[in-house]
């Protein structure tokens, strides 16, 4: 980072509106970090007046980084470097076909973890934020079902991250549906015509974006929460079934840390 821009940017001049759990969130804090930026840490889950500031800012949904009034979203690494006009820059992400193996490899892992759980712990609240091991798992697959929404043009919308399983619903019937997404991506995948160069545009709430990009996210965003699904199990000394290795997830922009 240029050396100037470092010495003018302090704790009070940038700030982080984050919740606990959140895969993008997490992501965001650490790149700052690595990049040596100084942040205000805003906790909107468990801090009502940072909730406020962020709606203050106009801001609906987290993360978002401000300075001086104004705000990025930080789905895209991209729009946080022009944002703060970082010296930096990201990789490249993987071709089409092996995020699209890798999207099927994650959501079947997530069904698999899902299935040891014990049904009465399901719907346990986990950690500092109040997000279920059924929460999760079910958000894992919503993640991996808007991204093949957008795909089709159906526009992302951030209402999608926030739904939750029926009350009704058990563990079974959350991995049924986990199955039903798998069999999405492939149909998905296999279509006549189907643009598998990525080279067109879908529309989401922070903008319309690169397929390329957006699916990437779609990506690692199901496999950061699918490793949250491991620690939840590990949590009740149960090992995960397979677990998902660094090689499994190598080549994607996964945080550091779980949660």
């Amino acid at each position: 980072m240029d050396t100037q821009l470092a010495k003018q940017v302090t704790a009070t001049d940038i700030q982080v509106f984050w919740q606990p759990g959140c895969s993008s969130c997490l992501r965001t804090k650490e790149f700052l970090t690595k990049q040596g930026v100084a942040f205000e840490s805003i906790d909107v889950h468990n801090d009502p007046k940072g909730r406020e500031r962020l709606l203050a800012l106009g801001a609906r949904t987290v993360p978002v980084v401000a300075k001086d009034g104004k705000f990025t979203y930080c789905q895209s690494m991209k729009d946080v470097i022009a944002f703060l006009k970082l010296d930096t820059s990201v990789n490249e992400p993987l071709p089409p076909e092996v995020l699209k193996d890798k999207l099927i490899m994650v959501v079947r892992s997530a069904i698999r973890y899902l299935r040891q759980m014990p049904e009465e712990k399901a719907y346990d609240r986990f950690r500092d934020r109040d997000r279920s091991f059924a929460s999760t798992a079910l958000h894992t697959f919503r993640v991996a079902q808007m991204g093949i929404e957008a795909a089709r043009q159906i526009e992302l919308r951030s209402e999608g991250f926030r739904e939750v399983p029926p009350k009704d619903w058990h563990i079974e019937d959350i991995a049924a549906w986990g199955e039903k997404v798998v069999q999405l991506i492939e149909d998905w995948w296999n279509e006549p015509g189907n643009d598998h160069s990525f080279a067109y545009t879908v529309p989401t709430y922070y903008g319309i974006r690169p397929m390329h990009e957006v699916f990437e996210r779609t990506v690692w965003h199901s496999a950061q929460h699918t490793r949250q699904l491991m620690l939840m199990l590990e949590s009740h000394g149960i090992a995960p079934d397979r677990p998902l290795t660094a090689e499994d997830l190598a080549g994607l922009p996964m945080p550091d840390s779980v949660w």
